[in-house]
């Protein structure tokens, strides 16, 4: 099975197309800004354990699981090179929580994404993820924090 065709899987309900969405009239066209980090988060969710993966619901408790799985790559002493990708993957999952939960979009510029919140504040869940995994961040409550000023 190929890569794309496991994202495809585990991620049924994303789109790719960065434009309109046909058959989606209550969601506006995406950014462009949004193809990568889209792609990020349903190769990580691809990439995690079948077991895992169905609890990987877009949904804000489902970020809980994320804080988890970064928290045992660090307590294993995996090195940050090695899980560098692993890491943008699963905030970029984050950031997806973020605009489906609020209704934000992303933002991107020079090879840097951010989340826009309706209330115009940006959110770096790239590298919230990437603190998470420093022992200094948590994706579950940078989600939380966003979607106070719904």
């Amino acid at each position: 099975m190929s890569d794309e065709t496991r994202a495809d899987l585990a991620f049924p309900d994303v789109t790719r197309r960065t434009n309109d969405q046909p058959g989606r009239p209550d969601r506006p066209p995406r950014p462009s800004a949004a193809a990568k980090p889209v792609r990020w988060a349903a190769e990580a969710v691809a990439a995690v354990p079948d077991a895992v993966r169905p609890h990987l619901d877009h949904s804000a408790p489902s970020l809980w699981r994320v804080d988890r799985m970064i928290e045992e790559l660090r307590r294993e002493g995996s090195p940050y090179p090695a899980v560098e990708q692993v890491l943008r993957g699963l905030g970029a999952y984050a950031g997806e929580v973020i605009v489906r939960q609020t209704g934000a979009e992303w933002w991107g510029a020079g090879g840097d994404h951010w989340v826009r919140t309706p209330d115009g504040r940006l959110w770096e869940p790239l590298d919230e993820s990437r603190r998470c995994f420093a022992g200094h961040g948590s994706l579950r409550l940078l989600c939380r924090d966003a979607m106070r000023g719904r």
